[in-house]
């Protein structure tokens, strides 16, 4: 199974601080473990990362840092790890994707269907993603 990982994913992941770290670091390392599976990563979910990082932190981890930060995530992965270009037009979003709130959802979502991979999120409104277990 592929899996592109969302901002919340990645925000949860590498922060220990974040109120879902456990379940997502829990369903990496399950994940990780199983033949087969590989996780996606991409410009928008990688950039929400590094902004979110900075932002929630009020200062205190730099954009040198949260891309640090982003690095040794994605090397703890090895070779199950994969970066993807956005190579799908902005256009190309799903019929329920009807306000702004909801474009970059859409756009994620629609690009990891185009990759064979499922949209691994904590959002539970986005319809057809994996929401990643408690």
């Amino acid at each position: 199974m592929k899996y592109l990982l969302d901002v919340n994913v990645l925000v949860a992941w590498g922060w220990k601080e974040h109120s879902d770290h456990s379940r997502v670091a829990r369903w990496v390392g399950h994940e990780r473990s199983r033949p087969g599976t590989e996780f996606l990563s991409a410009p928008i979910p990688e950039l929400g990362f590094i902004r979110v990082s900075v932002q929630r932190a009020a200062g205190a981890v730099s954009v040198k840092e949260a891309c640090e930060a982003l690095d040794e995530m994605f090397a703890s992965l090895g070779k199950t790890h994969s970066f993807i270009a956005d190579d799908q037009p902005a256009t190309n979003l799903p019929t329920w994707c009807k306000d702004a709130s909801r474009t970059t959802d859409g756009h994620l979502l629609e690009l990891a269907n185009a990759h064979g991979a499922k949209l691994a999120t904590l959002d539970t409104g986005i319809p057809g993603a994996f929401v990643v277990p408690t």
